[in-house]
């Protein structure tokens, strides 16, 4: 099975400082379990957007408790990566990045 590296676009970093620092373990041991070996198997939890983001991602994980959390990501399978343009928390049917409101 084909190992990806996993790469952060430089904004998620204000994405997590948006985000409780006692689930950023969780986040971080989450993608680099999931998305650094089958980045591109659909689950449950892992899916393809219906159409591409605005950042450029075409893939969804959800994630934590109750699956509030998204992270969003672009795979290169060429170069065996997975880019992670966005990590964003759900709220209902709200969902924030950054501190922001994306309509989805």
């Amino acid at each position: 099975m084909p190992q990806y590296d996993v790469i952060y676009d430089a904004d998620v970093l204000h994405h997590l400082a948006m985000i409780e620092r006692k689930y950023h373990s969780l986040i971080r041991e989450t993608i680099t379990l999931q998305l650094s070996t089958e980045p591109r198997v659909t689950t449950r939890n892992r899916k393809p957007l219906r159409s591409p983001a605005k950042s450029g991602a075409d893939w969804e994980r959800r994630l934590g408790p109750d699956n509030r959390f998204r992270v969003f990501y672009r795979i290169d399978v060429t170069r065996q990566l997975v880019v992670i343009l966005a990590i964003g928390v759900k709220v209902r049917n709200r969902l924030f990045i950054g501190g922001e409101e994306i309509q989805l």
